[in-house]
């Protein structure tokens, strides 16, 4: 059973319904964990408009815009990727927040000397507002897409308070 940490998830959602705005997600590397932990918030509708997962560059392109000559040439993982994710989804969810994420959740040839790491990106009314390269130590794929969705909305709810 995967479990999400409830606490942050509600004081997100405190957060963005007392000023009566909206996020939406776009993930590739989470492989759509986010969305889930924003729907596991008491009253999730009143704050989470939905999101997208999109894998590949093909899907990326099409549904949230992002370049694909700039995508292929980085296997899709760069600040740009995560911030445009991030603003195009707030677009296509009209929501004042987008969070983007993508990245590495095992060890590739694009990451091997590096190790495993994602970029996370929020924007607020179309403007990105954070970009952070993220890393895991964690084993397995699904315990690094998890570390990864707990590290976003931990960013998520610092940025929220810093801004209230």
């Amino acid at each position: 059973m995967i479990v999400y940490n409830e606490e942050v998830i509600n004081k997100i959602k405190d957060i963005i319904v007392e000023k009566g705005e909206t996020i939406a997600a776009a993930e590739s590397v989470t492989s759509g964990n986010l969305q889930v932990a924003f729907s596991q918030a008491i009253d999730a509708s009143k704050y989470f408009q939905g999101g997208m997962t999109v894998y590949n560059v093909g899907q990326k392109a099409r549904h949230l815009n992002i370049d694909p000559i700039h995508a292929l040439a980085v296997n899709s993982v760069s600040e740009e990727v995560a911030g445009r994710l991030a603003i195009e989804i707030s677009k296509k969810f009209v929501s004042d927040y987008g969070v983007g994420i993508t990245g590495y959740a095992t060890i590739v040839p694009e990451c091997e000397e590096e190790g495993i790491y994602a970029y996370f990106s929020l924007c607020y009314k179309g403007e990105v507002v954070i970009t952070k390269k993220i890393s895991s130590h964690k084993e397995g794929t699904l315990p690094v897409q998890l570390d990864y969705t707990h590290q976003c909305l931990q960013h998520v709810l610092e940025w929220l308070e810093e801004h209230k």
